[in-house]
């Protein structure tokens, strides 16, 4: 059959041209005179199936399909080969030496608490909620019933920002609590609610063992009908075990704040003193009205807790500023 004929002598000329080429370029010649779509030597073998019988096609066709993937196959492996011989295969450095294995990074403790504060509450039932850290002065003070007159309002015990201006044209300042986010939840929902709020948080305090200018605060809010200090005690006493076990000691001391009433310290024994760790109490109806609640209607709990005291203790860390140092080494340890 001379259409078979003309596939074989395709095959073998190619086959020889492919072994003849040495270098890249060589190659792609090859490949475009006998597999170029447009004007290579395999159009011109294709077109000889359309002059077959109609009994000698079915065998023209599987010969045509092996005699073309015979020449790609042994173009792909001519190509490898002069590639592989183009290449300095000698090596340049010494591969007796030992390696250096590479550093690779963690979450920082700070960060391993937070997720730890998120997936207890959320058993808990809390709802994790984020706020803005640059705030006005209603969501930081007015709306949680701090007057103007109030201490923490002083500019030298909070961060101002100079250049910034709120929608209302007010001043802008870094939040002092994460408190303001209780604030736009029941803005903007209304009751039953129950949430957590995670973040920083930034106040001029002077910076010692045990406090810092900026750090992370988890605060807290439920707000249903019959809400009592009883729950939120049990709350903070369960959280509290939770994370850093059940032999830890929690107390509550009479405090105020004025977004509560009435109001506690929480502590918890470290050593053979107590560490404040947060504040808590029952929301003062001031603030469901600045919200356009009904203190008739519903009470609360709210309360706030220092994500860097209970990171402490549970590394037994003595020191906040050690979390902030950036020391690789001491970070490596937790």
């Amino acid at each position: 059959m001379d259409i078979l004929k003309a596939f074989d002598e395709y095959e073998s000329t190619a086959l020889l041209a492919i072994e003849a080429a040495t270098s890249a370029e060589q190659l792609e010649q090859v490949r475009i005179e006998f597999l170029g779509q447009k004007k290579g030597k395999l159009r011109d073998l294709q077109s000889l199936i359309g002059k077959a019988s109609k009994e000698e096609k079915p065998a023209v066709g599987k010969r045509f399909n092996e005699v073309r993937t015979s020449v790609a196959d042994r173009l792909e492996a001519q190509a490898a080969s002069v590639t592989c011989e183009a290449v300095d295969l000698e090596p340049s450095f010494d591969v007796t030496l030992p390696g250096t294995v590479p550093q690779l990074g963690t979450l920082h403790p700070v960060t391993k608490t937070i997720m730890r504060f998120r997936e207890l509450m959320g058993r808990f039932g809390f709802e994790v909620v984020e706020g803005p850290e640059l705030e006005d002065e209603r969501h930081n003070f007015e709306a949680l019933n701090i007057p103007n007159d109030h201490p923490a309002r002083d500019p030298l015990d909070n961060f101002y920002i100079a250049t910034a201006k709120s929608t209302s044209g007010g001043p802008v300042l870094l939040r002092s609590q994460t408190s303001t986010v209780q604030i736009r939840t029941m803005e903007n929902q209304p009751p039953p609610i129950r949430i957590v709020s995670l973040g920083r948080v930034y106040r001029p305090d002077t910076i010692d063992r045990t406090h810092s200018c900026m750090f992370h605060q988890m605060e807290g809010l439920m707000v249903d009908r019959n809400v009592t200090m009883a729950q939120l005690k049990t709350l903070l006493t369960l959280f509290a075990h939770s994370f850093l076990g059940p032999d830890v000691k929690i107390r509550f001391r009479p405090s105020f704040f004025p977004f509560t009433e009435p109001s506690v310290e929480v502590d918890m024994k470290w050593g053979d003193s107590w560490m404040e760790i947060g504040g808590a109490g029952m929301v003062d109806p001031n603030v469901f009205r600045a919200v356009g609640y009904d203190p008739e209607e519903v009470t609360g709990f709210a309360f706030g807790l220092g994500i860097e005291r209970f990171c402490m203790k549970h590394f037994e860390v003595d020191d906040i500023r050690r979390f902030y140092e950036n020391d690789v080494r001491f970070l490596n340890q937790l």
